[in-house]
């Protein structure tokens, strides 16, 4: 299946999963606290701190090295998942340890502005070990081009399962949140289980725990670049979740802060989906494609996940933008939510940022210049731990946004220059521009148009107006070399029902 095929399907999985995690904001912010909501966020933030100890580069590890495998062993003598899975449960066996003996540290962090966080904290680890191995198999099911089940799995049946219980406990079903917190704790280690079960059926996982010739040869290697690899992944993780972290722990009523954020994040992870679909699609054919040195092939795909991802992102971001005022006060949410719209606008612009310069991460990461992931993610956490506690502090929730947005900027302005100057690969071209101007005037227009008017209906007013002006744009200009043949191909189908009519 093609980098472009398995992209389109995994977007519109995506959305799928977006649409039930709209869904589940909204049932979240009708009918629990806003500390409480905060507190869902927080495992997530905390998992996330868990998963990259206990990682240790193994992800990576499957990732570049897999062709190697693939090319020199048959299935049923490939080591690698096998070796992949033991090193990361140990791993995360210390993680736990870890856990234990630094309570007291994280308790002092928390017992004063986010009590919750201390009741709850060792239902945070089989959160976290979820987590840990759903991305595990996650990497090497992308290695076998399986991304679409992946998406499948993370954004709507881990969804599916938050509605579920969400929906229980609204119904008393579910007596309490406590229980609800607990039963959420394994919803992760639930569509681990669930990739696991589709992998042995499929007769895709072979577990082998004798060492294959490809282990021996490539061992001081894969230890070597996976360590590096895992620093910087870690650094780089902790600078993403760490805005959820200090909010919880330096911001009196911390939790409620979060749940404020948190739904500025949601919004704003509908501008990401595309991102997400296309990283996924893109890991393995990039790391075939630097073992090929297919270079035209890499230049290609840096351009096209550039621009594809860039249209997305200005279209999404425009019309959450548009709409969010309305949609708190039409939808009757808490009034405290719409503090969230200018927390949004600055992680709407960081998007915006790290979309519009493409797959950048994966093509150094999956390249012999890993270090470059190292060192610019070691910047980034240099710039995000000081900016975040220092403007959270003075701005509380929107302090977070601003600093992540300058951090993220210079971030990928390194990334940007490396890979300039080192294979003079930039994603840019005249239509980067054009698809800028086009959003602007696309928003501009809808906002003069309907500002003044609110409710449901103008919503969907709004929304449809905007997307047809912004549709009919990108299809006009040719912005984007994939857009115009998918829209031929769903005319064709259209008017082969028609006839079949």
């Amino acid at each position: 299946m093609s980098i472009r095929r398995q992209s389109i399907i995994s977007s519109i999985l995506v959305y799928i999963g977006f649409a039930l995690g709209l869904l589940n904001t909204f049932l979240y912010a009708k009918g629990f606290a806003e500390a409480q909501y905060g507190l869902v966020n927080t495992f997530q933030a905390f998992a996330t701190i868990m998963f990259s100890f206990s990682n240790i580069g193994i992800t990576y590890y499957v990732t570049k090295f897999f062709p190697y495998y693939n090319d020199n062993l048959p299935p049923q003598k490939n080591d690698m998942i096998a070796l992949a899975l033991v090193t990361s449960i140990t791993a995360f066996v210390f993680v736990m340890i870890s856990g234990i003996v630094f309570k007291k540290y994280v308790v002092s962090l928390y017992a004063d502005n986010s009590p919750a966080v201390v009741y709850y904290y060792y239902w945070l680890f089989p959160f976290g070990f979820g987590l840990s191995i759903y991305s595990i198999l996650e990497a090497f099911a992308w290695q076998l081009r399986k991304s679409v089940v992946t998406n499948f799995l993370k954004e709507i049946l881990f969804r599916l399962f938050a509605t579920l219980l969400i929906v229980l406990t609204l119904m008393r079903v579910i007596k309490s949140f406590d229980v609800f917190i607990k039963v959420y704790a394994f919803t992760y280690i639930g569509i681990a289980l669930a990739l696991l079960f589709y992998l042995i059926v499929t007769r895709q996982l072979h577990l082998t725990f004798k060492i294959s010739r490809v282990t021996q040869k490539f061992y001081k290697k894969i230890i070597r670049v996976g360590i590096f690899v895992w620093s910087g992944n870690l650094v780089f993780n902790i600078a993403q979740v760490f805005d959820t972290l200090v909010i919880g722990s330096a911001v009196a009523n911390g939790l409620a802060f979060v749940g404020i954020y948190s739904l500025a994040q949601n919004m704003s992870s509908l501008i990401a989906a595309p991102q997400r679909a296309i990283s996924s699609a893109a890991m393995g054919p990039l790391a075939q494609a630097w073992k090929d040195k297919n270079m035209g092939f890499i230049d290609r795909v840096y351009h096209r996940s550039s621009i594809n991802q860039l249209l997305f992102a200005i279209g999404m971001f425009s019309l959450v933008w548009l709409n969010f005022t309305d949609g708190v006060l039409s939808f009757h949410l808490k009034p405290g939510y719409l503090d969230a719209r200018i927390i949004f606008l600055y992680i709407g612009f960081t998007k915006l940022i790290d979309m519009g310069t493409g797959v950048n991460s994966q093509i150094i990461s999956t390249s012999i210049f890993w270090k470059v992931e190292f060192v610019s993610g070691i910047i980034l956490l240099l710039l995000t731990l000081p900016l975040n506690y220092i403007l959270t502090v003075e701005l509380k929730a929107v302090g977070p946004a601003i600093a992540n947005l300058f951090a993220i900027t210079v971030y990928n302005a390194i990334r940007y220059s490396f890979l300039w100057k080192k294979f003079k690969l930039q994603p840019f071209t005249g239509k980067s521009v054009y698809s800028l101007i086009l959003g602007a005037v696309c928003y501009v227009s809808c906002y003069f148009l309907f500002d003044r008017f609110q409710g449901i209906g103008w919503i969907f007013l709004r929304s449809i107006t905007f997307i047809a002006l912004f549709a009919a744009g990108v299809l006009y200009f040719d912005l984007s070399p994939d857009v115009l043949p998918v829209w031929q191909t769903i005319q064709k189908r259209l008017r082969s029902f028609g006839g079949k009519k």
